[in-house]
């Protein structure tokens, strides 16, 4: 689950700590063996579950300020949609006449909670409104997985906009600022709040409009680097560009390239895959000096050391589909925390080149830093500073020393009921992965939805290939641009009966998998699919080659798997019919792929509009929405009979906190579901951290059944 902040955001630095099984389960060949152990792999590898507050001491801290809040239902209730808008100018006006917004929580508060049930069809819980009191005092709220951090963040959000000093909610990707400003920031907006949203490819202009916002949404690295932009601006400078042949010593690289490729590990140079290094060999001295013809690879005037040691470097420890992927002519990272593409990024000290010769790619110019600063620097700069995520306590020490901020645990909604078996440990990864194949054709012939996290982009490839051998239907979800194109698409789905997603760490965290599948996010993409076509310029929302090539035509298509039904004949004329007025007072393919969006937003959401157009797009949508939940609803009893969803991880990650992610997407506000991590001793975190020892240790203590 993405954590959230206003004022400033997310704390996606902290670990979670996985919830300790009593027993390893080894499978060894072709015989059962058992590891007789106590710990779980969280406590052999990062310390015993902590702690076992509850947040009871927290419900009943803010008991008397929900009975209050509670105490205004009726009222809010009472109002007409005009009056409840009316709400904000009042609150708005006593705020500027000096009460503090202390004295105004429990009213706006109510007045969130009614729009949020007229407009979404959610009433925050209780314990969502602890979580928006908690965010309000400038604290770390933890809230579990499942518990509703996206729609909390709108109260204290809408609470501090007040002020007219505007609010920044923070999320770790553009897809979840994009969703959740169209999603929940539809409260605010029929509230009479103006809601921004900062996405990456936005000019200037764009982004200056969207800050002025009374609420916006954005990420926390676009809101990093828009204030340095936003410096280097104002202390007008200029940036710094390196260019000429002279400048540029690629044939060094290349050469570099070639020569780690000929180098032998531990022969020629060792690896510390822990510390992420490289070492020469007094044989890899010598031999490199050989082949380039020099005294001393340190030699200032050549420096041909750093150019091997990178080469090296881009051979071990960079791996392709891993910790990059290539599009055109151009290397991507892949952030290992989040799976996603990190648009714009590039590795320093020209280890990025060294990765580009290795792949024989074109290689570009090593950037110069013109800025930079820190996220704990950056975010202490804000006046108010909070923050949710599932896994906050474990670190509480940090928040309280570098932000100076408390954690406050705050309850669940209902008792969480997810099964989470024992990790299954394996000798060879071959196992492992034939275990996981077994695993989701079991749970798949139940009609139980499985989600299988990954940790690389070469991983998820590697298990979809071995279950179309099985014939099992698929779909997945990793940072290659065919994929993320359809994030939105695949997540939607994740939840429909039968369905299996297997998906590298993107969503892993701010997924919101609905057992039986989302009818409102369904019937959105159902308009999409036929709205974009007719209205989106022909050189808009296509993927831009690097080859500089003219971009290729979208397809707005669906896979029609997705859909629970065919849309009836009546809900198709009266789609088409909407869209027709569309083309008609909009234009024929006249609108950028941005500008469709926001007004494909607008129509789906429920707040007053005079526009035609809009009003009859949301006619269609909502006529759309009660069709597919016939269906959806059906489907969501049959999973839950089946168990719900179920989680397969197939590699623990040194962060203990992507882990608790991934079991999070099962099990949300009281449903069932279950999951269970499959290993190997061969796994990374093994490897590297544990090595020779581990196996030792588990050959050791294992016996035959």
């Amino acid at each position: 689950m993405a954590a959230k902040s206003f004022g400033l955001p997310s704390m996606n630095n902290c670990s979670s700590i996985s919830p300790s099984s009593s027993k390893f389960f080894l499978f060894q060949s072709n015989y059962y063996s058992k590891v007789d152990m106590v710990a779980s792999l969280g406590g052999l590898l990062g310390g015993i579950f902590k702690g076992t507050d509850t947040g009871e001491a927290t419900r009943q801290k803010y008991a008397a300020t929900v009975s209050l809040i509670n105490g205004l239902e009726a009222e809010m209730s009472q109002l007409l949609d005009s009056e409840l808008r009316e709400r904000t100018s009042i609150l708005k006006e006593r705020a500027q006449q000096g009460d503090s917004l202390d004295s105004l929580l429990p009213e706006a508060f109510a007045v969130v909670r009614e729009a949020s049930k007229r407009v979404l069809g959610l009433r925050p819980f209780d314990v969502q409104l602890i979580g928006g009191m908690v965010l309000h005092k400038g604290e770390i709220a933890e809230m579990r997985t499942g518990e509703g951090k996206t729609l909390v963040a709108i109260l204290p959000a809408y609470l501090n906009a007040l002020s007219g000093k505007g609010v920044h909610v923070v999320t770790v990707n553009d897809y979840l600022a994009r969703r959740d400003c169209e999603w929940v920031g539809q409260v605010p907006r029929f509230l009479g709040l103006q809601v921004g949203l900062i996405q990456q490819n936005m000019s200037s202009e764009q982004r200056r409009e969207n800050y002025l916002s009374d609420i916006t949404y954005v990420t926390n690295s676009e809101l990093g680097f828009d204030y340095l932009r936003d410096n280097l601006a104002t202390e007008t400078r200029t940036p710094l560009i390196i260019s000429g042949p002279a400048d540029k010593p690629s044939d060094r690289y290349y050469k570099a390239a070639k020569i780690a490729a000929a180098f032998e590990r531990d022969l020629h140079y060792t690896v510390d895959e822990k510390q992420k290094n490289v070492l020469l060999t007094e044989q890899g001295y010598e031999d490199a000096e050989e082949i380039l013809n020099v005294k001393d690879l340190y030699d200032p005037r050549e420096q041909w050391a750093s150019f091997l040691l990178n080469g090296i470097k881009a051979k071990e420890l960079f791996l392709k589909d891993v910790n990059y992927i290539i599009r055109g002519k151009e290397v991507f990272i892949v952030d290992e925390f989040t799976g996603r593409v990190m648009q714009g990024r590039r590795w320093s000290d020209g280890l990025h080149q060294a990765v580009e010769a290795k792949e024989g790619l074109p290689i570009q110019n090593e950037t110069v830093t013109l800025a930079s600063i820190s996220y704990q620097n950056f975010f202490l700069q804000f006046p108010k500073l909070c923050g949710m995520t599932g896994t906050a306590a474990t670190e509480s020490t940090e928040f309280e020393s570098i932000y100076k901020l408390k954690v406050t645990i705050v309850p669940t909604n209902k008792p969480m009921i997810r099964k989470e078996e024992s990790d299954v440990v394996f000798k060879a990864t071959t196992g492992k992965w034939r275990a996981v194949v077994v695993e989701i054709s079991r749970m798949n012939k139940t009609g139980r939805p499985v989600l299988v996290g990954t940790t690389s982009v070469e991983q998820s490839d590697l298990l979809s290939e071995q279950l179309r051998e099985a014939e099992i239907p698929h779909e997945v979800l990793n940072a290659k641009p065919e994929n993320v194109e359809r994030e939105a698409e695949i997540v939607g789905q994740s939840g429909r009966l039968g369905a299996v997603t297997i998906a590298t760490n993107m969503a892993g965290r701010g997924t919101d998998i609905i057992l039986g599948g989302n009818a409102e996010f369904m019937a959105r993409l159902k308009l999409r699919e036929i709205l974009m076509p007719r209205v989106v310029k022909p050189t808009e929302g296509a993927f831009v080659s690097v080859k500089k090539k003219s971009p290729p035509r979208k397809n707005w298509k669906v896979n029609e798997n997705l859909f629970p039904t065919k849309l009836s004949k009546g809900n198709t004329e009266l789609a088409e019919e909407a869209v027709e007025l569309a083309v008609k007072t909009w234009g024929q393919r006249a609108l950028t792929e941005l500008e469709a969006e926001e007004r494909l937003s607008y129509s789906c959401e429920k707040g007053p509009t005079q526009d035609k157009v809009i009003a009859k797009l949301r006619e269609a949508f909502t006529s759309i929405v009660a069709e597919y939940k016939l269906f959806t609803e059906e489907e969501k009893k049959q999973v839950v009979l089946a168990g719900g969803l179920h989680v397969v991880g197939t590699e623990r990650h040194e962060s203990r906190r992507i882990d608790n992610q991934l079991r999070g997407r099962s099990g949300r506000q009281g449903d069932p579901g279950s999951s269970r991590f499959f290993l190997s001793l061969e796994d990374n975190i093994f490897r590297i951290f544990g090595g020779d020892r581990i196996q030792v240790y588990f050959l050791c203590n294992i016996w035959c059944l």
